[in-house]
């Protein structure tokens, strides 16, 4: 996903083994990224370039003809079968392969138009009429959508031009009658209906409201800092030779507080899993799966179900006309004839790729002349970087004094004025580590470049010269070395951007209770984000809404902290040995955070949530290969080996169970997990993961049956574990105090609905903000809890 593809990798390893040692050590011992790039550009060979577009044709990017009709009847079936969400998703897909102005475009605009408006999205719905129509959709069919326009229109409030829509179709058809008799008097009917639904909303005394989109703007940060850009006065760049370049607070911050609001400088969407298709057969080419791709602009990122496609390939899709030009002119020309390459290289190479393509808009005069006079530096920001020497601490504002006067010197990445901003200049001095990767790993960045920057030349020589963008392709050399830098900081300056997929709990199809969990949408670079620091136990909480990142504190920061951010392994996800290989491999350093002091200096005890207990007593096991019961009334001893073999059953078991419920085979699942639930009473402790995992599940299952108090109480003893584990002010915990509500809420159990939704409100607030939309479902519920009458008396949750 991030590197190129398997079989890319694995040809370019075997051709690095393969080479003389003279040029291995050439490549390994080079300190500029130039000699290293242009070293492996020159061993790429024509047999390499055909054995990578072999693999690239795998992925099938181009428009098929022959593809909309089959996904517009794969999607009539969804549509039949009322699953309109996923017959949406089909029509984009015949919409992604047809050619403009098409009747193959104008038909599946207008299908996926039927099955929006069977979702209630009538603003989408209006559009791909328009653009059905737009695209030359036969007139025959045009009374059916254009009553579906009315029925838009009228549900919006919008009546005047409903009115109009009515009146255009009977001048339309009393001009041209090409309806058969029945379809004229159906036709007629839906018309008289249409009409008397126009005329009582208009006799309404309360004006219609429509929906208010959430913004982000409710967001924006309340004072911005005049040294860096996207982050709040309360914070200050400062750097350290020893770990570099770093934030601290500049003032006690409250939990909550916003601290950095960031848009991405660059962005790629994770495609999902996109099998190429080289490795089957044709009646796989057109798959039906739904991928990220297919449900979020590849340019900004947002959710949509309407998405609109490239002209030129069929897998960049946008949420409007608008985002789609954005994107060709910003780099998507450059990037619509090599998708396949894009995708066989991973996302790390795209990525580079567009970074380069982007900073074309930033003066490239001046951007290739830094890139001359810098990128054969061994790293430009390295801590045994000379420049280093030369660098003044920006310490809570002072100032540094130089022969008696006070100076200001430029921290790596700030402009001349010492700001810090969101721009190809902070992105192109993150760190690249080149000296801490190991040669294959380089090779195969450089000569992954080096292929793009192939085909980057052979596709500018088909082209018009009018075509080509400037400053790219005379300089392709300077901008593969760019691309090669940029590839390498990747490993460390890479951020994840998340969202919450939300899944209905399974086995019921009335079920309104979610689940939620983060999937990772995309990859970015966040010059601001990157200047954060790891802990273990960090002391901020990130999360994303489109292409924007936002910093709060998830707990109160001292004046003159650091601010610190977690880079992945987390102390409550993983143990102290785990988590500081994971680093050294990835981010090459040691972690010193408190959390891993604490833990090395620790005895040999497990965590809770990893705890065994003693079948005979209760109480905690404690050793290491023999395990020992703690209780000094008990002399119970147990193999490790043991309970771990009994562990994995366990989770066996558990698996069969969650598959059940997957199934809609709802009472032999609770059977089997009350069974589990037994078993790990025997030797697992009250708040092992497992115990909760259980818990979870059972409170699944009863959900799925209807059953809201039993669902409840499995799900507060789930709950329990997950605070345990993760802490009580922690984001796990308001995910499941959320889920919990939802239950109370469904069982009418107002007190305690009420009690947990604040519970939730509270801890969603410090690490989300107002704008979530956990937050503003619990807000919903809470105001119909409010507003709703007395209950009579009786069992309640």
């Amino acid at each position: 996903m991030d590197l190129p593809v398997d079989e890319w990798k694995s040809y370019v390893f075997q051709k690095w083994s393969l080479l003389p040692k003279s040029i291995q050590d050439t490549i390994a011992t080079a300190d500029a990224l130039r000699d290293i790039f242009l070293h492996s550009s020159s061993l790429l060979q024509p047999e390499d370039e055909m054995f990578l577009n072999n693999l690239s044709r795998g992925y099938f990017v181009g428009k098929d003809p022959n593809a909309p009709p089959f996904y517009r009847e794969e999607g009539n079936k969804k549509f039949q079968k009322k699953d309109y969400v996923g017959a949406t998703v089909l029509y984009s897909k015949g919409i992604s392969h047809s050619r403009p102005h098409t009747v193959d475009i104008s038909l599946c605009y207008a299908n996926r138009s039927a099955a929006l408006f069977y979702l209630d999205q009538y603003e989408m719905c209006l559009k791909d009429i328009t653009r059905a129509q737009m695209h030359g959709y036969p007139e025959r069919l045009q009374p059916k959508v254009m009553l579906r326009k009315t029925e838009c229109l009228v549900t919006l409030g919008r009546l005047q031009e409903a009115g109009q829509t009515i009146r255009d179709l009977e001048s339309n058809f009393a001009a041209k009658p090409t309806l058969a008799a029945a379809q004229f008097q159906i036709l007629q009917r839906n018309l008289c209906r249409l009409k008397r639904k126009v005329q009582e909303k208009g006799n309404l005394t309360e004006t219609y409201t429509t929906t208010v989109t959430k913004t982000f703007e409710d967001m924006d940060l309340r004072e911005e800092n005049e040294q860096i850009s996207s982050a709040s006065s309360s914070v200050s760049l400062c750097i350290d030779p020893l770990k570099g370049r770093y934030l601290i607070a500049t003032k006690d911050i409250l939990p909550g507080e916003l601290l950095v609001k960031e848009d991405a400088f660059v962005s790629v969407l994770n495609p999902g899993e996109m099998p190429p298709g080289l490795h089957h057969g044709l009646e796989n080419k057109w798959d039906t799966r739904i991928t990220n791709g297919d449900l979020y602009c590849h340019r900004c990122l947002k959710h949509t179900l309407a998405t609109v496609p490239c002209d030129g390939c069929s897998y960049a899709k946008y949420c409007s006309n608008e985002c789609m030009q954005q994107a060709w002119d910003l780099y998507h020309q450059i990037e619509c004839s090599l998708g396949g390459l894009l995708l066989t290289l991973g996302i790390f190479c795209h990525i580079a790729l567009r970074s380069t393509l982007l900073a074309r808009f930033e003066d490239a005069s001046k951007v290739i002349r830094k890139l001359y006079s810098e990128i054969s530096n061994k790293d430009m920001c390295s801590p045994e970087s000379e420049n280093l020497v030369q660098i003044l601490n920006y310490d809570l504002g002072e100032e540094g004094e130089r022969h008696g006067k006070t100076v200001k010197i430029p921290v790596p990445g700030c402009d001349i004025n010492g700001k810090y901003e969101n721009n190809y200049n902070a992105v192109f001095n993150l760190l690249a580590h080149t000296e801490n990767h190991s040669p294959e790993y380089k090779f195969l960045c450089a000569l992954s470049v080096s292929a793009l920057c192939r085909q980057l030349e052979a596709a500018d020589s088909k082209k018009p010269e009018t075509a080509a963008p400037p400053a790219l392709y005379s300089e392709l050399n300077i901008w593969g070395v760019a691309m090669l830098k940029h590839m390498l900081q990747l490993q460390c300056n890479a951020q994840a951007i998340t969202t919450i997929q939300e899944t209905a709990l399974s086995g019921s199809k009335e079920n309104n209770v979610c689940n939620s969990r983060q999937i990772r949408l995309a990859t970015g670079i966040f010059p601001v984000v990157s200047l954060l620091n790891h802990s273990c136990s960090p002391n901020t909480s990130v999360s994303f809404s489109s292409t924007v990142a936002t910093i709060r504190a998830s707990q109160q920061i001292g004046k003159g902290q650091e601010i610190l951010h977690c880079y992945g392994p987390h102390y409550s996800r993983m143990g102290v040995a785990d988590r500081q290989q994971k680093l050294r491999s990835q981010y090459f350093f040691d972690c010193g955070c408190p959390a891993c002091q604490k833990e090395k200096h620790r005895a040999v005890a497990r965590p809770r949530w990893e705890a065994f207990c003693c079948n005979q007593c209760g109480a905690l096991l404690q050793g290491g290969d023999i395990l020992s019961c703690g209780s000094m009334s008990c002399t119970e001893s147990v193999s490790r080996d043991h309970l771990t073999s009994q562990l994995q059953d366990l989770q066996q078991q558990v698996g069969i169970a969650q598959e059940l419920l997957r199934s809609g085979k709802l009472e032999q699942a609770v059977q089997l997990l009350l069974e589990c639930r037994h078993d790990a009473e025997s030797f697992l402790s009250a708040e092992h993961s497992m115990v909760g995992e259980i818990e979870d599940a059972l409170a699944q299952t009863y959900a799925a049956l209807g059953d809201w108090q039993k669902s409840a109480t499995h799900l507060q003893k789930s709950l329990r574990v997950v605070e345990v584990r993760h802490g009580p002010s922690s984001v796990e915990v308001g995910h499941e105090l959320f889920k919990l509500a939802q239950l109370f809420f469904n069982g009418f159990a107002i007190p305690e609905a009420l009690n947990t939704v604040e519970r939730a409100e509270k801890v969603l607030m410090v690490h989300y903000g107002p704008c979530n939309d956990e937050i503003q479902e619990l807000q919903k519920m809470k105001s119909c809890l409010l507003n709703s009458p007395p209950i009579p008396l009786g069992p309640s949750l």
